[in-house]
């Protein structure tokens, strides 16, 4: 296993993405799960748009809530290491 390049501007073992970047994203653009997709997490980027499309965007309370909650206690990308701030 090699161990993934420094990355300048911040500490090792953190994610490359922003976290305010990732709960921007799951305000304004929920319904389409952009903030998961931006943060790596495909799978409930795409369920997250179903449930959407689904319940006639009565499920863009999800994405409002998920970006709400990864500004104020951060998040992980899809490593599982938490997001820069």
């Amino acid at each position: 296993m090699t161990t993934p390049p420094y990355q300048p501007g911040y500490a090792p073992g953190y994610s490359d993405k922003s976290k305010v970047v990732a709960g921007i994203l799951g305000i304004l653009l929920g319904t389409f799960g952009a903030g998961r997709f931006y943060t790596g997490h495909t799978k409930i980027a795409v369920l997250q748009l179903v449930v959407s499309l689904v319940t006639c965007g009565f499920g863009a309370l999800w994405g409002l809530i998920d970006g709400i909650l990864v500004l104020v206690n951060g998040g992980t990308d899809a490593q599982g290491r938490p997001l820069r701030d």
